[in-house]
């Protein structure tokens, strides 16, 4: 009797070592979540804002390196690092006693943080910028290159334990996948290239336009196609999605930011227009829906901030035309990327990203549904406001609209910090846990 009793004082039951387990996987996803919001709001908005500020003042030109770094900020260090953290935690395997994966993904982490911060120091202090650039190109890469084989390793199965088909949604994710490994070599080229001949860290204008348009059509797009096709059902209670067309539809986007970046702009932009207005018809976003969707611990309103990204996304793609045949002044090509950035990939980051990521971080309620709505908000406004006034004001056409540049930018700051203190609420003590019996997760 005795030797029984010290064998289960020293034993871990099977319950606590899946509880320690996803302890664990919480404590990492919300690694890289907190990081990336701190990489939004820091080095990206609010430099974002800075530099706004500067160009509606006409003062002195602003830098290229300055606004690239903002760029880099907001698209490899907040959103790749949601995609990462997001990932890493949906590998079933990661709940599995593998010592080695946890290891990976912490690896990757250190690597991937340490990548875009080399990156900021290089842009924004010109320090030791030649030697930095190609390291934190290479470093990002490297952190990609360990996620990707943690998540080649991952096999579907069915119930009965036989390997079961992918679904289709996977395949348009896949393409993202390939469109972010395209985007990280294409980086990786251009540091390169500015480290050996150029005389700032700025990639020259031809080569950052091909960069741009696949960070955002090959990279940012198919990410939010795939999970809305596996997410969007569920969340909104929509019929079941046109999985094929929108595969089919991920696939004409690789080819036509490939045509814009071997120099056929006006080709791939038209390319563009036709994907971004048929992918709600994939998702069946506009039609009846097959049930009503689920509200619970969020703001009601946010099914309707998700239709309003999928129509700026077709904004963003009628203004990349407007700027393929003629935009001297390149505020055409600016505000079609920022309809499709913000308006786009930003808005389904929050109206998704605060139903989710509560339930990723030890299954916790949402903080505040009226943050998140007020964050949704205010984050439309601002981007309506860009968008509009950035058409009107860098080709000439209303010169009063130089002076809404600036609010725009400080009402899209305040979005941001809202979304970002929302979240960080949530997963701080003053959080509630969620102690619902019915919760499922998104990514299982």
């Amino acid at each position: 009797m005795a030797l029984h009793t010290i064998a289960s004082v020293g034993s871990v039951t099977p319950i606590e070592t899946i509880r320690r387990r996803e302890i664990a996987l919480s404590r990492l996803v919300m690694s890289y979540i907190v990081a990336g919001l701190t990489f939004m709001l820091l080095p990206g908005t609010f430099l974002g804002v800075w530099n706004l500020i500067h160009i509606s003042a006409h003062s002195t030109p602003i830098s290229a390196s300055w606004i690239q770094a903002h760029g880099h900020a907001q698209v490899f260090g907040w959103v790749g690092s949601f995609i990462l953290g997001i990932g890493f935690y949906s590998i079933p395997k990661m709940r599995k006693q593998d010592s080695f994966a946890l290891w990976t993904a912490w690896t990757c982490f250190a690597l991937w943080i340490t990548g875009i911060t080399l990156r900021w120091f290089a842009n924004i202090y010109l320090v030791g910028w030649r030697v930095l650039l190609p390291i934190s190109a290479s470093v990002e890469l490297a952190a990609f290159l360990l996620f990707l084989r943690a998540v080649s390793g991952h096999k579907a199965t069915a119930k009965s334990g036989t390997p079961a088909p992918m679904e289709r949604w996977i395949f348009v994710v896949i393409t993202g996948t390939i469109g972010f490994l395209a985007m990280l070599t294409f980086n990786l080229i251009g540091c390169i290239r500015a480290s050996l001949s150029a005389s700032t860290p700025a990639f020259p204008h031809g080569f950052d336009l091909a960069f741009l348009a696949i960070s955002a059509w090959a990279f940012l797009v198919p990410f939010v196609w795939g999970f809305s096709a596996k997410w969007l059902p569920v969340f909104l209670g929509l019929r079941t999605p046109r999985t094929s067309l929108l595969l089919a539809l991920a696939g004409s986007n690789l080819v036509a930011t490939t045509i814009i970046a071997v120099g056929f702009p006006r080709f791939g932009a038209i390319a563009l227009l036709a994907s971004a207005i048929t992918a709600p018809i994939a998702l069946r976003l506009f039609e009846p829906t097959a049930a009503a969707p689920k509200t619970k611990d969020v703001h009601p309103s946010y099914p309707y901030f998700i239709r309003t990204a999928y129509a700026w996304a077709i904004i963003a793609a009628a203004l990349g035309i407007w700027a393929a045949f003629g935009d001297p002044s390149g505020g055409l090509g600016g505000a079609s990327r920022h309809a499709l950035t913000v308006g786009f990939a930003a808005m389904m980051i929050f109206a998704i990203g605060q139903r989710v990521l509560p339930a990723f971080a030890g299954m916790r309620i949402l903080f505040s549904k009226r943050m998140m709505f007020c964050s949704m908000m205010l984050l439309t406004i601002g981007c309506t406001l860009r968008v509009v006034s950035e058409t009107l004001a860098y080709p000439g056409y209303v010169a009063a609209a130089w002076k809404i540049l600036p609010i725009s930018a400080v009402v899209e700051l305040t979005a941001v910090t809202v979304f970002a203190a929302n979240l960080i609420l949530t997963f701080t003590p003053l959080g509630i846990p969620n102690s619902s019996k019915t919760v499922t997760m998104p990514c299982k």
